[in-house]
Order: structure tokens, then sequence, then C-alpha cells
């Protein structure tokens, strides 16, 4: 079976949001242990995570160094985040397998997704990343291009677009490491955000995408049977914080569809997530789970976490 696991970015970091670079070895061990369990039980498997904290650790080093040197892009941020966790996923892969004796190889692949150079988050940008600054912290950075906004007494904030992700360009690179037999780390936070030219060349622009749409449409691409996403949850939950709180088994996705619609799924939480595995359950008849990394081998047979499955 060919399973696309997605680690959300903090997943990398210890349980206090930490993401030190101890904290984040650290944590990319546990979650390849899980990634070994599935290997063992002879599944394929993609891995793609999230990048928010690390992302925020370099908007940082941007923003104490801007008037020194020019901010990174956002792109390049996307990238480089990209490149260091694949590379510390592929250390800690190798080594949990050593230890149990299993021979795979593994491969980062720097990936692109096109987003539409028309889509209407760059003419409104509402996605914040980074940390709240002064007002004056914040026009030196808007000096460089960046658009911030007053966010009252925490102070300002950076707002990006968050465009829809339309194709992952270095999918063909990703499928050929599969079908060679690597365990493959792909389009990490959600794929570096690129648009197309008028005379056809690529651009990387100041954007972030969704790293659970990101992951589904990589699932889709690379033709996974199951997608997992992985949450520090079991389960989703409907009624959470509330004596009627429920979670969630094997559900259809129109149940799933509803149940968000009734507002049950927090839109910076487990809200994306439950759109992610909806789109790939519909655009591919396949199942798609939610669940925590220590029940991983287990939801990927079907018997834990929330199973989205098709009509």
């Amino acid at each position: 079976m060919r399973v696309l696991l997605a680690l959300g970015g903090n997943a990398m970091t210890n349980a206090d949001g930490r993401a030190r670079p101890e904290d984040q070895i650290a944590a990319a061990g546990v979650a390849m242990a899980a990634v070994a369990g599935l290997l063992e039980h002879d599944h394929e498997v993609v891995i793609t995570h999230g990048n928010g904290p690390q992302v925020g650790n370099l908007l940082v080093k941007n923003e104490l160094a801007a008037a020194v040197v020019p901010p990174v892009p956002l792109d390049w941020c996307g990238a480089q985040t990209q490149a260091t966790l694949g590379f510390v996923l592929m250390d800690a892969l190798d080594h949990e397998l050593a230890t149990r004796s299993v021979q795979r190889r593994s491969a980062a692949v720097v990936t692109r997704t096109l987003v539409d150079a028309d889509d209407a988050g760059f003419t409104t940008p509402t996605k914040p990343i980074g940390r709240h600054l002064p007002e004056a912290d914040a026009r030196l950075l808007m000096s460089h291009g960046e658009t911030w906004e007053d966010r009252g007494e925490k102070g300002w904030r950076r707002v990006v677009a968050s465009p829809e992700p339309l194709e992952i360009l270095d999918a063909p690179a990703v499928l050929a490491l599969i079908e060679a037999g690597f365990v493959v780390v792909a389009n990490g936070g959600g794929g570096i955000p690129v648009v197309r030219r008028p005379d056809g060349s690529l651009g990387g622009v100041e954007a972030v995408i969704d790293k659970d749409l990101g992951a589904a449409l990589l699932a889709q691409t690379t033709e996974a049977d199951v997608l997992v996403i992985a949450t520090d949850v079991p389960n989703a939950v409907i009624g959470w914080g509330t004596p009627d709180a429920r979670p969630l088994g094997t559900v259809s996705v129109a149940e799933l569809r509803g149940h968000a619609a009734d507002g049950h799924f927090a839109s910076g939480s487990m809200g994306p997530k439950v759109d992610a595995i909806c789109r790939f359950v519909e655009a591919t008849g396949s199942r798609g789970v939610i669940t925590s990394l220590d029940q991983i081998t287990a939801a990927v047979a079907g018997d834990a976490g929330t199973v989205v499955v098709p009509e």
C-alpha cells in the first residue's frame, strides 16, 4: 500500500512548542519510528510536513538583521526549511531503520507548487505569519516590501497570501524516486509557491500554501492508497470542549463535510485537516485518516483514528 503521511510543523518541535535544533532532531526521531513501523509492514511511504515554526524562526532572523542585510524572501524560507527538515527526517529514519535491520533508502526533494498569479489572496493578503512587532520595527520591514497590519495591543503582524495549490511541479521526480524504492520527503510546507510568468518561466512569490491542502494534492498526484494526516490527537472530535464531545471513528466524506458545515472544526487547527482529507477522498475514492503518530500503523489498516471513506 502506498501511504502519504503528512506531519504537522509542530510535530517537529518539543511538547512546549520549542524548535531548537535538538528539539527538532528528537521530534523527528519519534515521527520516523512511526514511519519505520509502516515500512516493516511493506508499505511504500511518502512523507510531507509542515514548516510553520521553522519558517517563524527564519522570519525572526530576518527581523533582527533587517537593518544590516535584506530580508530573505518567503519562498526562500520555504526552500530552506524543506531542505533542512528533509535532511533531519532522513537522518532520523536511517537511524531508526538501522536499529530494526531494515534496508530502505530515503531522499528529500525540494518541491515547487504552482499557484495562480491572479489568486485573490495576492490582492488582499490575510494569512498572518511570524510574531507581533512594534510599529517602528514593522515599518522597517514594510520598507522592504512586506505587508504588515496593526493588530492593536499586541502590535503589528505580517500578512501574506495563501493561494490555492494547483500543481506540484516536481512530482515527476518524486514519482521516479518512489518507483526506485525510496522513501521520499517532499512538498514540505505545502510546497514552495511559484507562479508562471507570461514568458512561461517560473518565479517564487511571497506566499504560504496551506500544508494540509498541499498534502492532499501530493497524495492525489502520487496516487496514494491512503492519506494520513498526523496530529496531536487520535481522532477528530465533534463538540470539542463540551460535555457532548465525541471522537469520530469511520465516517463518510459527506458526514464529515456536514460536521464541518456545522462549525465543529476550528479554522486554525482541525478545520484545514478535515477539508484536505475530504478533498482527497472525493477526488480519488480512497481512504483518508486523521490520527496521532502513535496510531499510524493501525490507522493505515483502518483500525484507528478518524477514517474517512467515500459515499
